[in-house]
């Protein structure tokens, strides 16, 4: 007697289920960025974005010498083995005198956006070291910015404050990290030509 082929379709197999649902994952990356200045009289202090009241001395720099900002920017560019912003920002440019650094950070992010498609931006960390003044009130401001200029939750926005305990009195340094992903075709997957389209 012949054998009578059901005509429902076959579920696939866990391997094969596997496959198609995985097609498009997430690649995540870890950025690190720095920045330094020499403080000077006669400058405004600007922190993450903020002009911090009361300072008798700010960022000696080409542009407005925000170093957390500076410092987030190359992290971002870091992740994605994109340079640093001297090589989209150069300090011989006379363009960029006195840029504000939030005009920086947005470049940086509509770049890695071509370069490397839709970014996420999961969470930022960031620790700036300075003796006077204290930034401790001014925390919550910052961190507000920053959240507001990446759109992020403040949550995902950390921020340490230190100082050099006198050894740098006249200088401002920031280092900071951050962990982004960009979705990616897994090749070995059905029809990943085609999620690529």
């Amino acid at each position: 007697m012949d054998r009578v082929e059901d005509p429902r379709p076959k579920a696939p197999s866990p391997s094969q289920a596997t496959l198609y649902t995985t097609r498009v994952h997430p690649t995540y990356r870890i950025g690190f960025g720095e920045d330094a200045h020499e403080l000077t009289a006669g400058r405004h202090l600007v922190i993450g974005g903020i002009e911090i009241p009361g300072s008798p001395m700010g960022s000696d720099a080409h542009s407005d010498g925000d170093a957390l900002l500076h410092a987030l920017s190359d992290a971002f560019l870091s992740a994605y083995a994109m340079g640093d912003i001297g090589q989209y920002f150069p300090p011989t440019n006379p363009n960029y005198k006195d840029l504000d650094s939030r005009v920086i950070l947005q470049t940086v992010l509509e770049r890695l956006a071509e370069a490397a498609g839709e970014l996420t931006i999961h969470n930022v960390s960031a620790v700036v070291t300075l003796d006077q003044p204290r930034l401790g009130p001014h925390r919550t401001d910052i961190q507000r910015h920053i959240a507001e200029l990446l759109e992020l939750s403040p949550t995902r926005v950390g921020l340490s404050f230190k100082t050099s305990e006198g050894l740098a009195p006249d200088f401002i340094q920031a280092r900071a990290t951050v962990l982004v992903s960009t979705p990616e075709v897994d090749d070995a997957a059905p029809g990943a030509d085609a999620a690529r389209g």
